[in-house]
Protein backbone atom coordinates (compact mmCIF):
# COMPACT_ATOMS: atom_id res chain seq x y z
CA UNK A 1 0.00 0.00 0.00
CA UNK A 2 1.32 3.16 -0.41
CA UNK A 3 1.81 5.62 2.22
CA UNK A 4 3.67 8.97 2.88
CA UNK A 5 6.29 7.56 5.52
CA UNK A 6 9.49 10.31 5.05
CA UNK A 7 7.40 12.14 2.43
CA UNK A 8 7.56 16.06 3.10
CA UNK A 9 3.77 17.87 3.15
CA UNK A 10 3.37 21.05 2.88
CA UNK A 11 0.16 22.72 4.49
CA UNK A 12 -1.36 25.77 4.87
CA UNK A 13 -3.53 27.19 7.10
CA UNK A 14 -2.73 24.18 9.52
CA UNK A 15 -3.46 25.41 12.87
CA UNK A 16 -7.45 24.22 13.34
CA UNK A 17 -10.02 22.84 11.05
CA UNK A 18 -9.40 20.98 7.66
CA UNK A 19 -5.53 21.52 7.56
CA UNK A 20 -5.11 20.44 10.92
CA UNK A 21 -6.83 17.26 10.05
CA UNK A 22 -4.50 16.75 6.87
CA UNK A 23 -1.37 17.06 9.09
CA UNK A 24 -2.64 14.58 11.49
CA UNK A 25 -3.96 12.07 8.91
CA UNK A 26 -0.60 12.29 7.24
CA UNK A 27 1.18 12.16 10.67
CA UNK A 28 0.25 9.13 11.12
CA UNK A 29 2.22 7.03 8.21
CA UNK A 30 5.30 8.95 9.36
CA UNK A 31 5.31 12.03 6.95
CA UNK A 32 7.08 15.21 7.26
CA UNK A 33 4.98 17.71 7.83
CA UNK A 34 5.29 21.61 7.75
CA UNK A 35 2.37 23.12 9.72
CA UNK A 36 2.01 26.69 8.25
CA UNK A 37 -0.34 29.44 9.87
CA UNK A 38 -0.97 32.73 10.98
CA UNK A 39 -1.89 31.98 14.87
CA UNK A 40 1.29 31.08 16.59
CA UNK A 41 -0.23 32.41 20.22
CA UNK A 42 -3.65 30.97 21.42
CA UNK A 43 -6.56 32.71 19.87
CA UNK A 44 -9.04 34.05 22.63
CA UNK A 45 -12.24 32.65 20.10
CA UNK A 46 -10.57 30.26 18.06
CA UNK A 47 -8.69 27.31 19.23
CA UNK A 48 -5.54 25.70 17.96
CA UNK A 49 -1.85 27.16 17.08
CA UNK A 50 0.47 25.98 14.48
CA UNK A 51 2.69 24.69 17.61
CA UNK A 52 -0.21 22.85 19.00
CA UNK A 53 -0.72 21.25 16.02
CA UNK A 54 2.66 20.47 15.27
CA UNK A 55 3.13 18.51 18.74
CA UNK A 56 0.00 16.39 17.52
CA UNK A 57 1.57 15.68 14.74
CA UNK A 58 4.91 14.32 16.43
CA UNK A 59 2.56 12.37 19.57
CA UNK A 60 1.07 10.44 16.32
CA UNK A 61 4.90 9.66 14.28
CA UNK A 62 5.19 12.52 12.50
CA UNK A 63 8.34 14.94 12.01
CA UNK A 64 6.95 18.84 12.59
CA UNK A 65 8.22 21.88 11.09
CA UNK A 66 5.87 24.84 12.24
CA UNK A 67 5.99 27.83 10.72
CA UNK A 68 4.22 31.32 11.08
CA UNK A 69 2.78 32.49 7.55
CA UNK A 70 1.14 35.27 5.78
CA UNK A 71 0.73 33.69 2.35
CA UNK A 72 -0.17 37.06 1.13
CA UNK A 73 3.57 37.66 1.34
CA UNK A 74 5.87 36.33 -1.18
CA UNK A 75 8.97 36.57 0.15
CA UNK A 76 7.85 35.20 3.44
CA UNK A 77 6.52 31.97 1.36
CA UNK A 78 9.82 31.84 -0.12
CA UNK A 79 11.91 31.70 3.16
CA UNK A 80 9.04 28.82 4.40
CA UNK A 81 9.86 26.83 1.58
CA UNK A 82 13.62 27.62 2.02
CA UNK A 83 13.58 26.17 5.33
CA UNK A 84 11.30 23.72 4.44
CA UNK A 85 13.93 21.86 2.14
CA UNK A 86 16.78 22.45 4.11
CA UNK A 87 14.98 20.63 7.15
CA UNK A 88 13.70 17.93 4.73
CA UNK A 89 15.54 18.18 2.06
CA UNK A 90 12.81 18.39 -0.27
CA UNK A 91 9.05 18.83 -0.72
CA UNK A 92 6.56 15.99 -2.35
CA UNK A 93 3.14 17.50 -1.21
CA UNK A 94 1.40 20.87 -1.29
CA UNK A 95 -2.18 21.23 0.23
CA UNK A 96 -3.14 24.51 -0.35
CA UNK A 97 -6.12 24.97 1.97
CA UNK A 98 -5.15 28.77 3.64
CA UNK A 99 -8.70 30.24 3.14
CA UNK A 100 -10.58 34.00 3.95
CA UNK A 101 -14.24 33.64 3.76
CA UNK A 102 -17.15 36.37 3.74
CA UNK A 103 -20.36 35.38 2.73
CA UNK A 104 -21.84 38.61 2.00
CA UNK A 105 -23.54 40.24 -1.44
CA UNK A 106 -22.40 42.93 -3.53
CA UNK A 107 -23.37 46.16 -1.55
CA UNK A 108 -22.67 44.57 1.84
CA UNK A 109 -18.51 43.67 0.74
CA UNK A 110 -16.25 46.31 1.89
CA UNK A 111 -13.39 46.54 -0.52
CA UNK A 112 -10.44 45.61 2.26
CA UNK A 113 -12.83 42.60 2.70
CA UNK A 114 -12.27 41.66 -1.10
CA UNK A 115 -8.77 42.32 -1.53
CA UNK A 116 -8.37 39.77 1.90
CA UNK A 117 -10.38 36.92 0.18
CA UNK A 118 -8.61 37.52 -2.75
CA UNK A 119 -4.74 37.76 -1.88
CA UNK A 120 -5.33 34.64 0.43
CA UNK A 121 -7.60 32.49 -2.22
CA UNK A 122 -6.42 33.01 -5.57
CA UNK A 123 -2.98 35.02 -5.18
CA UNK A 124 -1.83 32.51 -2.05
CA UNK A 125 -2.49 29.32 -3.76
CA UNK A 126 -0.47 30.96 -6.99
CA UNK A 127 2.24 32.38 -4.77
CA UNK A 128 2.57 29.06 -2.79
CA UNK A 129 2.46 26.79 -5.51
CA UNK A 130 4.85 28.83 -7.83
CA UNK A 131 7.19 28.40 -5.07
CA UNK A 132 6.96 25.12 -4.55
CA UNK A 133 6.97 23.26 -7.96
CA UNK A 134 10.59 23.72 -8.36
CA UNK A 135 10.89 21.26 -5.80
CA UNK A 136 7.89 19.22 -6.34
CA UNK A 137 9.40 18.49 -9.63
CA UNK A 138 11.99 16.22 -7.93
CA UNK A 139 10.23 14.32 -6.12
CA UNK A 140 8.88 11.22 -7.66
CA UNK A 141 5.16 11.26 -6.67
CA UNK A 142 4.54 15.23 -6.54
CA UNK A 143 0.97 16.57 -5.38
CA UNK A 144 -0.67 19.65 -5.19
CA UNK A 145 -4.05 19.14 -3.64
CA UNK A 146 -6.39 22.55 -3.57
CA UNK A 147 -9.54 23.16 -1.39
CA UNK A 148 -11.97 24.48 -3.49
CA UNK A 149 -15.03 23.81 -5.64
CA UNK A 150 -15.96 22.61 -8.90
CA UNK A 151 -16.10 25.66 -11.52
CA UNK A 152 -19.64 26.05 -12.50
CA UNK A 153 -20.55 29.16 -14.17
CA UNK A 154 -24.14 28.82 -13.10
CA UNK A 155 -25.32 32.62 -11.61
CA UNK A 156 -26.62 31.09 -8.88
CA UNK A 157 -23.13 30.28 -7.45
CA UNK A 158 -22.37 34.09 -7.89
CA UNK A 159 -26.01 35.65 -7.01
CA UNK A 160 -25.52 35.74 -2.79
CA UNK A 161 -21.49 35.98 -2.32
CA UNK A 162 -19.40 37.17 -5.78
CA UNK A 163 -16.93 38.30 -4.13
CA UNK A 164 -16.21 35.06 -2.28
CA UNK A 165 -16.86 32.75 -5.12
CA UNK A 166 -14.30 34.46 -7.11
CA UNK A 167 -11.93 34.34 -4.56
CA UNK A 168 -12.57 30.30 -4.60
CA UNK A 169 -12.68 29.64 -7.96
CA UNK A 170 -9.51 31.67 -8.70
CA UNK A 171 -7.68 28.86 -6.95
CA UNK A 172 -9.78 25.94 -8.70
CA UNK A 173 -8.29 28.03 -11.72
CA UNK A 174 -5.02 27.57 -10.41
CA UNK A 175 -5.89 23.76 -10.72
CA UNK A 176 -7.43 24.14 -14.01
CA UNK A 177 -4.48 25.45 -15.61
CA UNK A 178 -1.50 23.79 -13.45
CA UNK A 179 -2.85 20.46 -14.49
CA UNK A 180 -2.58 20.78 -17.98
CA UNK A 181 1.17 23.15 -17.63
CA UNK A 182 2.69 20.89 -15.34
CA UNK A 183 1.38 17.35 -16.64
CA UNK A 184 4.67 16.71 -18.43
CA UNK A 185 6.55 16.84 -15.26
CA UNK A 186 4.48 14.54 -13.14
CA UNK A 187 2.90 16.92 -11.49
CA UNK A 188 -0.60 15.78 -10.05
CA UNK A 189 -2.59 18.90 -9.72
CA UNK A 190 -6.17 18.37 -8.04
CA UNK A 191 -9.41 20.04 -6.09
CA UNK A 192 -10.94 18.98 -3.51
CA UNK A 193 -14.54 19.85 -1.97
CA UNK A 194 -16.92 18.49 0.23
CA UNK A 195 -20.23 17.32 -0.15
CA UNK A 196 -21.42 18.69 2.95
CA UNK A 197 -20.67 21.72 5.40
CA UNK A 198 -17.93 20.93 7.48
CA UNK A 199 -17.71 22.15 11.32
CA UNK A 200 -15.06 24.23 11.00
CA UNK A 201 -14.98 27.76 13.18
CA UNK A 202 -15.73 29.28 9.62
CA UNK A 203 -19.13 27.78 9.06
CA UNK A 204 -19.81 28.20 12.76
CA UNK A 205 -19.29 31.45 11.95
CA UNK A 206 -21.03 32.28 9.01
CA UNK A 207 -23.73 29.03 9.06
CA UNK A 208 -23.85 28.15 13.05
CA UNK A 209 -27.87 26.49 11.95
CA UNK A 210 -25.50 24.17 9.92
CA UNK A 211 -22.98 22.99 12.47
CA UNK A 212 -25.24 20.34 13.84
CA UNK A 213 -25.83 18.91 10.35
CA UNK A 214 -22.56 19.41 9.44
CA UNK A 215 -19.75 16.33 8.74
CA UNK A 216 -16.26 16.56 10.92
CA UNK A 217 -12.84 17.78 9.54
CA UNK A 218 -11.75 14.26 9.49
CA UNK A 219 -13.80 13.76 5.99
CA UNK A 220 -12.01 15.89 3.84
CA UNK A 221 -8.62 14.56 5.38
CA UNK A 222 -8.86 11.07 4.40
CA UNK A 223 -10.21 11.97 1.14
CA UNK A 224 -7.00 14.08 0.95
CA UNK A 225 -5.00 11.24 1.83
CA UNK A 226 -6.35 8.96 -1.07
CA UNK A 227 -5.69 11.58 -3.66
CA UNK A 228 -2.12 12.28 -2.63
CA UNK A 229 -1.13 9.16 -2.14
CA UNK A 230 -2.09 7.99 -5.89
CA UNK A 231 0.33 8.25 -8.49
CA UNK A 232 0.51 11.54 -9.36
CA UNK A 233 1.22 10.72 -13.44
CA UNK A 234 -2.40 8.73 -13.70
CA UNK A 235 -4.47 11.28 -11.40
CA UNK A 236 -4.57 15.10 -12.29
CA UNK A 237 -6.66 18.12 -13.21
CA UNK A 238 -9.69 16.51 -11.48
CA UNK A 239 -11.98 18.64 -8.50
CA UNK A 240 -13.16 15.78 -6.50
CA UNK A 241 -16.20 15.36 -3.72
CA UNK A 242 -14.84 14.23 -0.90
CA UNK A 243 -17.42 11.55 -0.41
CA UNK A 244 -17.20 10.33 -3.92
CA UNK A 245 -13.27 9.54 -3.32
CA UNK A 246 -14.43 7.59 -0.42
CA UNK A 247 -16.82 5.90 -1.83
CA UNK A 248 -14.31 4.91 -4.94
CA UNK A 249 -12.04 3.55 -2.00
CA UNK A 250 -14.70 1.35 -0.65
CA UNK A 251 -15.76 3.24 2.37
CA UNK A 252 -19.52 3.22 2.74
CA UNK A 253 -19.55 4.06 6.53
CA UNK A 254 -20.36 7.89 6.53
CA UNK A 255 -22.20 8.25 9.86
CA UNK A 256 -18.45 7.99 11.51
CA UNK A 257 -17.99 11.65 10.12
CA UNK A 258 -21.27 12.88 11.13
CA UNK A 259 -21.53 15.60 14.31
CA UNK A 260 -25.09 14.54 14.75
CA UNK A 261 -25.63 11.18 13.69
CA UNK A 262 -28.23 10.22 12.02
CA UNK A 263 -29.22 14.05 11.21
CA UNK A 264 -29.78 15.61 7.89
CA UNK A 265 -26.57 16.97 6.12
CA UNK A 266 -26.51 20.64 5.44
CA UNK A 267 -25.27 20.73 1.47
CA UNK A 268 -22.16 22.92 0.55
CA UNK A 269 -23.26 26.03 -1.05
CA UNK A 270 -21.40 25.23 -4.09
CA UNK A 271 -23.18 22.21 -4.77
CA UNK A 272 -26.44 20.98 -5.14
Amino acid sequence: MPNLKDKTVFITGASRGIGREIALRCARDGANIVVTGKTADPHPKLKGTIFATAKEVEGLGGRALPLQLDIRDENSVAAAVKETVERFGGIDVLVNNASAINISNTLSTPAKRYDLMHQVNARGTFVCTQACIPHLMKSRNPHILTLSPPLNLNPKWFRDHVAYTMAKYGMSMCTLGMAAEFAPNGIAVNSLWPRTTIATAAVETFFPQAVASSRKPAIVADAAYVIITRDSRSSTGNFFIDEEVLRGHGITDFEQYAVTPGAPLFNDIFLD
